[in-house]
């Protein structure tokens, strides 16, 4: 029976980020993931997702996304490959606004504060700045306040997934894909880990399978983590010279005062812009779920966010998928232990995780190994629920 140091299952952001960074090490190490990453099932697909170095959802982030985009921008340089398109990212609220954004008030008050504490350079605007620079926010109100981080823009989820697995197998790991975990047990001083066509032994195992991430974890997550399902749509251009590169950052607008009056973009791909929103409400089993997205969606999008806000979009998308969130009741991370300290469990929950995928995933990493990691991931253990 083959024997490894980890078995990593879940080969998702964090999980293809803690194989790469295992890999590295010289630790044999094997990565199984029930798909064949990257796919289109879970929370790691869409063409792009946000990256920022202020993090309004909690400053003990920013030290994770600064090291991600290291991580990423090595990886980049080692395949030839961009994975971080530095657009800028622009997030709009209007100037009274207290609502929430993944689960944090006042999210640009704290966005600039974690800006000024760690130095990233920024801007803060008013609405008529913003009118003026960015003539695509059409639908400002005029009592606006807006942050803009240069150096923000967005990650390419499915070449960076590509990137770590690649990147992993050239330094030695083993990687079984369209393979199913069945249980992971207990046995002498490691574990036993059962799939329908192997047994394997490791040392140690890290669980991050993403929203089916309770199926192996019972105790840790299966009573704090929720599934989300989320629309995620494409309008074609009818005045591309509005989104023209440098000109048309990453944004997150919040319009209302309600956290449902929030939506977020990028800017164009092949001649459409990707916009979404983002619910907490309905819940769902992943193995249950539609990923088809309804025309009443669809026009939902249309009417509530885009419409009279974004100039020069079509009235309705062309194209249109749904990913999955793993949330918890906080929105932060966990970073747990099943039953033994040899047995992690992680979480990147959904909605602000994949720009820092890659710290996360190499800090769970070193815990695996008794490595003590740079950076402090203590406050996203489970035990505070």
């Amino acid at each position: 029976m083959s024997q490894f140091d980890v078995v990593v299952v879940g080969l998702g952001a964090v999980g293809s980020s803690a194989l790469f960074a295992l890999a590295g090490t010289g630790a044999r190490v094997l990565g199984i993931d029930r798909f064949n990453p990257p796919h289109a099932f879970g929370s790691s697909h869409g063409e792009t997702r946000i990256t920022r170095q202020a993090i309004g959802e909690g400053q003990a982030y920013v030290p994770l996304v600064v090291r991600s985009n290291q991580i990423l921008d090595g990886l980049a340089s080692e395949f030839g490959e961009p994975l971080i398109e530095r657009c800028g990212f622009l997030l709009i609220a209007r100037n009274d606004a207290t609502t929430s954004c993944h689960g944090k008030p006042g999210f640009l008050a704290t966005t600039v504060a974690a800006a000024q504490r760690f130095a990233i350079p920024h801007e803060c605007l008013r609405s008529a700045e913003v009118a003026y620079r960015f003539p695509q926010f059409a639908g400002l109100c005029g009592d606006e306040d807006a942050y803009y981080e240069p150096g923000g823009g967005y990650v390419r989820p499915e070449q960076t997934i590509a990137a770590l697995l690649s990147g992993a197998k050239a330094r030695g790991a083993t990687i079984k894909t369209d393979t199913k975990v069945l249980s992971i047990a207990r046995d002498g001083s490691g574990f036993r880990v059962k799939a329908a066509a192997f047994d394997v032994l490791a040392r140690s195992v890290i669980v991050a399978t993403g929203a089916w991430v309770s199926e192996l974890s019972p105790s840790v997550t299966a009573p704090i983590v929720r599934i989300c399902r989320q629309a995620l749509h494409w309008f074609p251009l009818t005045d591309p010279s509005l989104y023209r590169p440098g000109l048309c950052p990453t944004f997150y607008w919040t319009h209302g005062a309600s956290s449902a009056d929030q939506f977020y973009g990028f800017p164009p791909i092949d001649g459409s812009i990707k916009v979404a929103a983002e619910q907490y409400t309905e819940t769902w089993d992943p193995n249950d779920l539609s990923r088809d997205v309804d025309p009443a969606e669809q026009r939902q999008m249309s009417e509530v966010h885009v419409a009279g806000r974004l100039a020069g979009v079509a009235a309705l998308p062309t194209r249109s998928k749904a990913c999955l969130y793993s949330v918890t009741p906080d929105f932060d991370f966990v970073l747990g232990e099943e039953g033994h300290p040899d047995f992690h469990v992680v979480s990147a929950c959904s909605g602000h995780g994949f720009k820092h995928a890659p710290a996360f995933g190499e800090a769970v990493a070193m815990k695996a190994l008794g490595i003590k990691a740079t950076l402090d991931t203590s406050s996203f253990g489970a035990s505070r629920f």
